[in-house]
């Protein structure tokens, strides 16, 4: 009787305690059905409708709008997006996990303020960051001047959007492989090294396989911003190669809005499988932390 009375209390606190935490996530709620889910309501409406700026007066039902996706500038425009997007995925997939397993393996203490230092950049306005590596790229820039010489144009060329990318994006793959490697149970190494495994075959048969969970999010993480944004391609490229966020952002300037709904819808469900594909890997949300 006595447990059963303690059960019961037990439960009398958490019912008032559970129904205080659902108050206190009401504001968020709010502001995603405001922030988020609205915009993507009016988005997905203004795909059927033409109409001229945000004037709804005699809007009408169309479908119209579609053959815009069918354009040569938005077939080159998702081109270059996939191109620069996988590129640099790649890059920074190499890297990164280089980066990690170094991190990993190495002996040092403060393993949690190297990681810091890494992931650090990703605090800062990324607007800032590229502007600042734009002047680097430009022939006379602070370096060239103190050191006397003339460094080459890379504005506007492709090696300058893809050097922007990787910049940008690398600490992004860095955090989840590191994660997924802290998360392998090092009596696994051990195991395979006693049944006679060289570290080459110890990395490849075992570290390897259960680090791919970090690689899968790393890469969503990476590919995603890159093949949606703007801001690198506009500012680095010049204006000279377009990818699709930049013919979104040019369309949502020039007010040509259902355009541009169309194509960020597609983004959007880009983004959605993207996320789909990322809990089928990480359920737990473990590389994400």
């Amino acid at each position: 009787m006595q447990k059963n009375h303690k059960s019961l209390k037990l439960n009398e606190i958490d019912i008032p305690h559970t129904h205080h935490l659902e108050r206190l996530s009401t504001p968020y709620l709010v502001w995603l059905y405001v922030l988020a889910l609205l915009p993507m309501l009016i988005l997905f409406c203004l795909m059927f409708v033409n109409t001229e700026g945000i004037d709804l007066d005699g809007a009408t039902f169309t479908f119209k709008n579609f053959l815009h996706i069918i354009e040569p500038s938005i077939g080159k425009a998702f081109y270059n997006s996939v191109k620069f997007s996988f590129l640099t995925t790649v890059i920074c997939l190499f890297f990164g996990y280089i980066i990690a397993y170094s991190l990993f393996r190495s002996k040092i203490k403060f393993k949690g303020g190297i990681l810091l230092l890494l992931i650090l950049p990703m605090w800062t306005n990324i607007l800032l960051r590229i502007e600042a590596l734009s002047n680097v790229m430009q022939p006379h820039n602070m370096i060239t001047n103190l050191l006397g010489i003339t460094g080459p144009d890379l504005l506007g060329s492709d090696i300058a959007i893809l050097i922007g990318l990787v910049f940008t994006y690398l600490p992004f793959v860095i955090l989840p492989i590191y994660t997924a490697l802290e998360k392998i149970d090092p009596s696994l190494e051990e195991a395979a090294l006693d049944l006679g495994m060289t570290d080459f075959k110890k990395f490849w048969k075992v570290v390897f396989p259960l680090s791919t969970k970090g690689m899968v999010t790393g890469s969503i993480m990476v590919f995603l911003p890159c093949f949606s944004g703007f801001a690198v391609p506009k500012i680095l490229g010049g204006g000279k190669i377009l990818l699709i966020g930049n013919i979104i952002e040019q369309d949502f300037s020039n007010m040509n809005y259902n355009y541009g709904s169309i194509l960020a819808v597609i983004i959007l469900i880009i983004i959605i499988g993207s996320i789909l594909i990322i809990n089928k890997f990480d359920k737990e949300g473990e590389m994400l932390v």
